[in-house]
């Protein structure tokens, strides 16, 4: 998860995330164990806006990201299918993508696990990362 942020970066995040469904009408959503009301991590879409080439121009960027206690214990595969399930209902079948880090070798399985495939690999902030796309 690296550092923690700054009551500032918190701040950012925050709004941005609240821009999302305010703009977009999607976003992010908080998972939280039904039984403890622990909180597990978030998923959902974004409109990142990267600065990628190729960029993802008019495609959904389907994310999650879960606290490291949370970790193979099958969340992540669950949530995106559900975070999936909302954007076939809600947009039909359309592409979306997901960018991932070689070497998060998780988040691709729970990636190949949702029915994405590799579509190329580029450069985001000076680091490798591999852009997977799927049909909803």
């Amino acid at each position: 998860m690296g550092e923690p942020q700054t009551p500032e970066q918190t701040w950012s995040r925050l709004l941005r995330c609240i821009g999302h469904w305010t703009a977009l009408d999607f976003g992010l959503w908080t998972l939280e164990d039904k039984l403890t009301s622990e909180f597990i991590g978030e998923a959902g879409f974004a409109d990142l806006h990267r600065d990628l080439r190729p960029g993802l121009d008019g495609i959904p960027e389907a994310g999650w990201v879960l606290h490291p206690s949370k970790h193979g214990k099958g969340y992540a595969t669950e949530a995106v299918r559900a975070v999936l399930n909302w954007g076939r209902e809600r947009w039909g079948s359309t592409p979306v993508a997901c960018l991932i880090q070689p070497e998060h070798k998780a988040s691709l399985r729970v990636a190949e696990k949702s029915g994405f495939a590799f579509r190329e690999q580029t450069t985001y902030k000076d680091h490798p990362v591999l852009i997977l796309q799927r049909t909803l």
